[in-house]
């Protein structure tokens, strides 16, 4: 909790009672002014900007609990249907954080030169490989359509990843279809196999999908290897000037996702889940049960930022992309991990 106090030093609360009515009120109607001012202040805007899925489950009870508010930072949730939007909106400005497959962040200063940092990290992706029922097998994708948000960023390279380990080769043996988030690849596939035979889905979506029909070849960590999948990221000047905010923020999205974690929390994290995103309590209950809460799997202890899982993001794009001239380089170059640890501070001295 943010408190603004505002003590008078003895030698003035003397005149205090020396001087007229009149400069008392004057000196008073100066402290409120302050106070208003302060109050103001303890209540910073910030607007977040992310894809409506399971991975918001901190930022949910954080919100529906006043976690923000107590650290004086005011919450503005937005979604996005797309990365390519994600990244555009934070370059230009419509809002300061975003959380999505840090390679989105990599994307940012490889790809469009944007001074972009990553704060934090979040989830391993929870993605799996699913596939249509005919598929029988990843060779069953051999002139088939793989569907993604975006090409050449984050869970498209684990796909493809996934597919080169099986001997498939994007162009070669299959083609890639480029057509948005979770629940837009799921329509794609839905469509026929002619369409889009697999892509890789996350919760509640992927649960959803098996009920549907459409069914899992594994989940990516276990496909491919540890795997830093989400995380905040935000503009390197924006953070520059306003990281008091941004470790507020950070400490309070910590504390929620303790609260993510915590069994006592469970039926009112499935609730969450089923109203905001709109999905059957059961489809929930598997979300928060054999996704969210699952180590290595669901979502990070703290929002901590898996070091190695990165440096395979980072092969990933080398040898899936070809850049850096396929070796990739050193993690440090796309990170300030600085606010995090201030924020694990804040939360030591509360």
């Amino acid at each position: 909790m943010l408190f603004c106090r505002i003590d008078l030093p003895y030698h003035a609360r003397f005149r205090l009672r020396r001087k007229s009515v009149t400069r008392t009120l004057e000196i008073i109607a100066a402290t409120l002014a302050l106070g208003l001012a302060c109050a103001a202040a303890a209540q910073e805007p910030l607007r977040v900007n992310t894809f409506p899925n399971a991975t918001n489950l901190a930022l949910y009870l954080g919100l529906a609990h006043g976690t923000f508010e107590k650290r004086g930072v005011r919450v503005e949730l937005r979604f996005t249907q797309n990365s390519e939007a994600q990244r555009g909106g934070l370059a230009a400005g419509e809002f300061e954080l975003a959380y999505s497959a840090v390679d989105n962040a990599v994307a940012m200063v490889e790809l469009a030169r944007e001074d972009v940092i990553i704060v934090a990290g979040g989830d391993s992706s929870m993605n799996e490989f699913m596939v249509r029922p005919e598929i029988a097998s990843l060779a069953d994708m051999r002139g088939r359509t793989l569907v993604v948000d975006r090409p050449n960023t984050a869970y498209a390279l684990q796909a493809k990843k996934i597919l080169r380990n099986a001997g498939l080769l994007e162009g070669r043996d299959y083609a890639v279809k480029s057509v948005g988030f979770t629940p837009d690849r799921i329509a794609a596939m839905q469509k026929g196999v002619e369409n889009a035979a697999a892509g890789m889905l996350n919760p509640p979506f992927s649960f959803a999908a098996k009920d549907q029909g459409l069914k899992s070849f594994g989940r990516a960590i276990d496909l491919i290897g540890p795997y830093q999948g989400g995380g905040f990221f935000v503009m390197r000047a924006w953070a520059r000037a306003h990281g008091a905010l941004l470790e507020r923020f950070l400490a309070a999205y910590i504390e929620a996702t303790r609260m993510a974690l915590a069994p006592a929390n469970r039926v009112e994290s499935i609730a969450l889940l089923a109203s905001r995103l709109k999905q059957d309590t059961k489809v929930a209950e598997r979300t928060y049960d054999e996704a969210l809460t699952q180590p290595r799997f669901g979502l990070a202890t703290d929002a901590r930022f898996d070091l190695e899982g990165f440096k395979a993001v980072l092969a990933l794009r080398a040898e899936i992309e070809g850049q850096w001239g396929g070796k990739p380089p050193a993690p440090e170059k796309y990170l300030d991990l600085g606010y995090y640890e201030r924020a694990m501070q804040l939360l030591e001295r509360r």
